[in-house]
């Protein structure tokens, strides 16, 4: 076997490619799963113990050879084509298109931006879920109407497996693992099913925080807030907290923030009110601090999330959600210079 393998070296030493085709023909022949050094390895296998410790080392040689051959045979006619092209001095210097931001990445990226500065960490999880970490642990009661099929993508029609409704499953596997005090922000794509429409879609886009520690109190979530919609909106941002209900948390609220088109007087946008929901929030229940393990008598928390599409609305005026998923170069082009 050993006169194969020179044979077969003196024969890579020898080739020469005149284009990339030849380079990619002489890659197949010698280099891919059927070509002849993975030939060679075949036989090699086959051979007993005492000439696998005298032929291996020829034969690993042999491969790292003629993949260095392959390569620089490559890399010549790279050089080759970037001396015949070289510098077109005389070229006008108009500008070159470019690309631009995704609107829904801009916005995530400034959520982010703004936890980050009150000390929260990301934390991800998989959008693969059980009905556990999705549903259990967050203290929806065996009826509640979201593990319905008209709300939850089941996989394979299995109850326990499904696509994540919301990234609090991301909060419940922290908690299940972490010693608080725990800061953390979860942003993520989740699904519901629901009919695609100008104002619905069948999955959308998350950013959750939660803050779990001893003594953590409704006025630490009020401040969050207030410093969130400052800055998310600016400094003139009014908001206002609304009773509500969601099962994992109690208290619940839902907030609204004061509309930045007629500063809070009224107009199509906010239907009169002079107010715009953006994102529901309240204390952690200490049913769920208890299911993931935490002593619900040491420590509170609150939680809060918010639709990245629908700060993406209010920020940038955009009244159908398909726009965003639609990869519509026109609408795009629009954020350009965004950052």
């Amino acid at each position: 076997m050993l006169h194969k393998i020179e044979a077969l070296r003196s024969e890579i030493a020898a080739l020469t490619a005149s284009d990339a085709a030849q380079v990619e023909e002489l890659r197949i022949k010698y280099l891919s799963k059927k070509g002849l050094v993975a030939a060679l390895f075949d036989q090699f296998r086959e051979l007993p113990a005492d000439q696998k410790r005298e032929l291996g080392r020829p034969v690993n040689e042999l491969k790292a050879f003629a993949t260095d051959k392959i390569n620089s045979l490559r890399d010549a006619l790279g050089n080759n084509d970037d001396k015949a092209v070289g510098l077109d001095l005389t070229r006008t210097a108009a500008p070159m298109h470019t690309g631009t931001r995704h609107p829904l990445s801009l916005i995530r990226e400034e959520i982010i931006a703004i936890f980050r500065r009150l000390g929260f960490n990301i934390a991800e999880g998989p959008e693969i879920e059980d009905d556990w970490h999705v549903f259990e642990s967050l203290n929806f009661a065996a009826d509640h109407p979201a593990r319905d099929m008209q709300d939850t993508f089941f996989i394979n029609r299995t109850p326990d497996v499904l696509l994540r409704t919301h990234t609090s499953s991301v909060q419940s596997r922290v908690m299940e693992h972490t010693e608080p005090p725990i800061r953390i922000i979860c942003p993520g794509r989740v699904y519901r099913n629901e009919a695609v429409s100008a104002r619905a879609h069948c999955f959308f886009h998350q950013v959750e925080a939660l803050y779990v520690d001893k003594d953590v109190t409704f006025a630490d979530l009020l401040q969050t807030l207030r410093y969130f919609a400052q800055e998310m909106f600016g400094p003139e941002t009014k908001i206002r907290l609304r009773p509500s209900y969601f099962p994992f948390t109690e208290p619940s609220a839902e907030m609204d923030i004061s509309c930045d088109l007629c500063g809070g007087k009224g107009c199509s946008f906010c239907k009169g009110t002079g107010w715009v929901e953006i994102l529901g929030c309240g204390m952690v229940d200490p049913n769920v601090l208890d299911a993931c393990g935490i002593d619900s008598k040491k420590y509170t928390g609150f939680a809060l999330g918010m639709g990245v599409e629908r700060i993406a609305n209010l920020k940038y005026r955009v009244n159908d959600l398909r726009l965003f998923s639609e990869n519509d170069v026109r609408f795009l082009d629009e954020f350009t210079g965004a950052h």
